[in-house]
């Protein structure tokens, strides 16, 4: 399973759902990702593959400063998982590969 490229994301929050966007790249063997989203951009940390589930962390500050902690399974171009901030409750995530554009004709 290729967890490489761009993901839409969706987080159910007690806040409202959150949209971000993931980008996952293999690097010398090795996947990073970079998180997108509120006006930030943010480097993914303790980025592990198993088959086809990815976790992952990240530091927020908006809406609210937050360590989140990424687990997510992968179906094709789709993804499903949670996502948890310290103490809080686990919220729900999904998302969906983003694919190439159609040219225009």
């Amino acid at each position: 399973m290729s967890f490489e490229g761009t993901w839409n994301l969706s987080i159910s929050t007690p806040i409202g759902k959150i949209k971000a966007v993931v980008e996952l790249r293999e690097q010398d063997g090795t996947l990073t990702g970079v998180a997108h989203g509120a006006g930030e951009d943010i480097p993914l940390t303790d980025v592990a593959l198993g088959g086809d589930r990815l976790t992952w962390k990240q530091a927020i500050t908006k809406p609210m400063r937050l360590n989140l902690a990424f687990d997510v399974t992968a179906d094709g171009d789709t993804l499903q998982g949670t996502s948890k901030a310290g103490r809080l409750p686990s919220s729900k995530v999904t998302g969906e590969r983003q694919t190439a554009p159609e040219h225009q004709a």
